[in-house]
This record gives structure tokens, sequence and C-alpha cells, in this order.
């Protein structure tokens, strides 16, 4: 952990909504100035998309049917742990992005002057701007931990949030997803879900005991069978559980005056109405980003 080149790492599964909290940490990088090196988790997956096809092909011929993208075997989680611990130690370090689709191709075609990138391919390895105040993770791994290897991502985060609906929400959020932005059937993403149970359990969950801040949606609609839903429950339909690791030094009186008709739970646990998330999120953590920022011109 580095107070001169802090690290932040959002993780969350797939369809759990980091995005929203990515979104909230730009608006706070946006007003406060802050610039920051982004890494996106996909970027940081060992297999291209047609190498991973192939891969979970081969696996399930040898009866592995759990093979996925929640592992080690298709993740860096060396190179997660080495880049967060670079930066820290230089506030330098390698980027790559994953292509997802034909706009981002020309896009990165025109940076990197080829013709060569296509959706499901990863570009080159390149260094970051020089002069960022702090490193952005957003993905699946940024708290990676794989005991067997040695490895440990989280030890070199400075401030990791979780990102958890619970489950079946996270489903329900999952298959909408897939099938408006990738055109997949509710049947092929709940045999994708199925594959990475086992994954899910032993390398996502674990990462939430360990970040600093979790943010977890819960819906007050029925959510009782997500493989029929017909429709997400929206933030106005849920709350969302916030929960610190340490509660010590938290300015909690301060939240529930900023957040309407936010309450304690427990003594580390804010509850806030769900409509008001990406509200909350940017009053918990803009002092957060004050205090990193001031630590780091000490």
């Amino acid at each position: 952990m580095s107070s001169k080149h802090p690290v932040i790492a959002v993780t969350g599964s797939s369809g759990a909504g980091t995005t929203t909290v990515k979104r909230a940490f730009e608006n706070i990088f946006r007003r406060e100035h802050i610039t920051a090196a982004v890494i996106e988790g996909d970027s940081l997956h060992s297999l291209d998309r047609m190498a991973f096809r192939t891969a979970a092909a081969e696996a399930a011929k040898a009866g592995n049917n759990t093979f996925s993208h929640f592992g080690p075997e298709a993740n860096h989680f060396d190179k997660i742990e080495g880049m967060f611990k670079a930066y820290g130690e230089t506030g330098m370090c390698k980027r790559r992005y994953y292509v997802h689709s034909e706009e981002e191709a020309v896009l990165h075609n025109k940076h990197f002057k080829t013709s060569d990138l296509k959706p499901g391919v990863f570009t080159p390895w390149e260094d970051i701007e020089s002069n960022s105040d702090l490193l952005f993770y957003e993905g699946l791994h940024g708290l990676a931990a794989d005991e067997a290897r040695g490895i440990d991502a989280g030890r070199y985060v400075d401030l990791g949030i979780g990102v958890v609906p619970v489950v079946n929400l996270e489903w329900i959020q999952k298959i909408h997803r897939d099938g408006k932005e990738r055109g997949y059937s509710a049947e092929a993403t709940v045999d994708t879900i199925m594959r990475r149970m086992p994954d899910y359990i032993k390398y996502i969950t674990p990462q939430f005991s360990h970040t600093h801040i979790n943010f977890q949606r819960v819906a007050t609609v029925d959510t009782s069978n997500p493989f029929i839903a017909r429709e997400i429950p929206t933030p106005d339909e849920s709350f969302v559980v916030v929960r610190f690791r340490e509660a010590k030094g938290v300015d909690f009186p301060y939240m529930l005056a900023m957040i309407p008709n936010a309450y304690m739970s427990r003594a580390n646990t804010l509850v806030v109405p769900g409509g008001k998330m990406s509200h909350a999120m940017e009053i918990i953590l803009t002092p957060i980003m004050h205090e990193m920022i001031l630590n780091k011109k000490k």
C-alpha cells in the first residue's frame, strides 16, 4: 500500500453493477481535478475470446464443466498483483485493453496505428500515462487471492470497494444485461452462471471480506425466481446496504444528514434508499478521496 501512489480497486461479479461505482468515482475525479490511470479488469484475462472458447471446450471434453472467467486458469492474477505493486512503488505500470466491440476496435486501431485489432482480442501492452494521481481498477478481481500460487493482490490496494447485490438480484441483472447487450438467451446465461459457480464461491466471494466498503443492493420486490423475472427491479424498488470494514473515523452523522432517509442498521452499516445510491456513493467517497490526495502531497 502506498500513500504516494494510491491504488483503488472496485470489484464485483459480472452483472453486479460495478459500472455505477465507476461513474461515481469519475464524477469525483472530474470535480476534484484528480487524474486517474484506469485499468479495466477484462484486460487481465489470460485468454482472448476465441482462446477461451477453445479452452472451455477442451476442459468440457476432459470432464471439467466449471472452467470459467472467474478462476485463475483464465486470468493473470499475478499480473494484477504485480501491476498494483509496481504502481504503488513507482507510480507507473503497464496496461492493455480488451476490445469488446467494433466501436472500440476502431478507437484502438487508431491509437496503435494498426488494423489488426478486432472484437475479442487484447491490445498490446503499453505504459500508463505519467503523473497520474492514483490507479483505478474496475473488474472481477481487484482483491484476487490464490493461496496455492502465493498471490494476494489486495495487499497492494489502498481502497477496496465491493459491489455485491444479493445473489438473485445479481443474476437478474446479468440475464437482462447479457440479453440486451450481447444477444445471449436466458438459457445460455443460466448455463454460464452454473458453470461459474465453483469459481464464484472460491475466488469472487472471499474478496468482499477484505474490501474497505461494500455496497450491496437489496430489492424490495419479489426476486425469488430470478430466471423468470421480466425486468430488473428499479433503484426505487431497493435499498443499498453500505458496510464499512472499520467504523472508526467514519463520519456517520454527516452521512445521515446528507443522504435523505438513510439510517444505521449496525455500528458499521449504513442503509440508504436505492434511488439515492449514486448520491450516497459520492457523499461517502469524496472525503476519502480528499484524504488520499492530501496524504499523497505530504
